[in-house]
């Protein structure tokens, strides 16, 4: 890969005024990057604002981002996608952020300043002050960048992902994908409109939602590295439903697809298992555009972390260290 097709790649970030990140910074990030710790240290909110980060071109990516977390934190219906009276609340919730990394500069902040209420929006050096009743709450969607809560996708998510895999004709790689992970399953299919299906030998067609959430993860996975290509891929609890038999081959296919898609992947686990599978097929694979992120409390209670590029990860793995707090 050449350095130019990198040049999307986060490499570094600074976070304040989010949810647990007060005045927050990490840097050296690569093209995959696992990202660990203890329950509840903020794995899931660094990855949220991060990915508010690459989503914030302009102020309608911005609402976009922030109003989807919100919304992915409540497993929502898409009941309401139009009524600007729950897109304003979703939105709402976050009062302030501020990120700036090697891609973009957002600074949010919900103002209430003699009655009236403004959002005030600062993007990549461009202030924007606008009313909250003169707001458009219209979402614009980056088709490349990608996010897979611990809720996993719709059927209307992953439809859209598997429209990627099937405009690169790349079906077949991605039936031998799903066959690696249950050997009775020869295909997969959209049918109906929306209703994903998988064959299986006997010729019939079972509903997805039938082999359990670990086959919809694994599809969704895959789907959404193709949907990706050049962009960005967020996973949060990337082992949910996998069984840890199943983590070498997932973790060759998310190394091996994101080299080849140029995609920069940011993922979640608190499984031990998933940490050491990934850092032993990083080292199959001579794959050295990796790190793993470790999140913890230091001794003034402060969120920080350590980023290990590849070599540093091998080390930490071959001496039996434990990822703080475990």
């Amino acid at each position: 890969m050449q350095e130019e097709e990198k040049d999307h790649f986060i490499k570094n970030i600074e976070i304040k005024n989010f949810k647990c990140f007060n005045d927050f910074k990490a840097e050296g990030f690569g093209r995959v990057n696992l990202i660990g710790g203890k329950n509840n240290v903020g794995k899931t909110a660094f990855m949220e604002a991060t990915w508010i980060n690459t989503y914030s071109r302009n102020t309608n990516g911005f609402f976009t981002s922030v109003w989807a977390i919100a919304y992915m934190r409540d497993n929502m219906e898409l009941i309401c996608k139009d009524c600007s009276f729950l897109n304003k609340q979703l939105f709402e919730r976050t009062k302030s952020y501020f990120s700036k990394s090697n891609i973009n500069t957002v600074n949010y902040e919900l103002l209430n300043k003699d009655g009236k209420q403004e959002y005030c929006f600062n993007i990549n050096n461009k202030e924007t002050i606008i009313n909250v009743n003169s707001f458009s709450y219209q979402s614009e969607e980056i088709s490349n960048i990608k996010y897979i809560d611990n809720f996993g996708y719709t059927n209307n998510q992953l439809k859209e992902a598997f429209e990627a895999v099937q405009k690169r004709d790349t079906e077949e790689i991605l039936y031998q994908y799903i066959n690696d992970f249950d050997s009775n399953i020869s295909n997969f299919k959209i049918i109906g409109g929306d209703k994903p299906q998988c064959k299986i030998h006997n010729g019939n067609y079972m509903d997805l939602n039938e082999f359990g959430d670990g086959l919809k993860h694994w599809i969704s996975i895959i789907c959404s590295l193709y949907a990706s290509k050049d962009g960005y891929l967020f996973i949060d609890e990337i082992d949910n439903g996998i069984h840890y038999t199943n983590l070498d081959k997932l973790w060759e296919i998310i190394l091996t697809s994101s080299k080849k898609q140029n995609v920069q992947v940011f993922a979640t686990t608190h499984s031990k298992e998933c940490i050491e599978s990934y850092a032993r097929v990083a080292k199959r694979l001579e794959d050295e555009e990796i790190t793993f992120v470790e999140l913890g409390r230091n001794k003034k209670d402060e969120l920080d972390s350590v980023v290990m590029d590849s070599e540093m990860f091998q080390r930490f793995i071959a001496l039996g260290n434990e990822v703080r707090g475990w």
